[in-house]
């Protein structure tokens, strides 16, 4: 995971690399994405949630786009599973 000050330095880092600019997460969506994926992780009984919990979490994040669909096994590339 890198940090950059704006989206226009990781633009400028990804072109002088080579490397194709990828979704960005702010530093309040990645809390809140934290936040709740490890809330209950010291519970005996805590869980993974399924793709259907995840996709509502990135949705209420503002996540959004097929590098989020948790179906995918691989960037831009969907399995075609229907989980709910």
């Amino acid at each position: 995971m890198l940090f950059f000050r704006s989206e226009e330095r990781v633009k400028e880092w990804c072109e002088q690399r080579g490397h194709p600019l990828r979704p960005l997460v702010s530093i309040s969506q990645l809390w809140g994405l934290a936040s709740m994926w490890y809330a209950d992780r010291l519970r005996v009984d805590s869980r993974r949630p399924g793709p259907a919990e995840m996709k509502e979490v990135f949705a209420g994040l503002g996540l959004s786009g097929e590098f989020w669909n948790p179906e995918s096994d691989r960037f831009g590339e969907s399995t075609g599973r229907n989980d709910g």
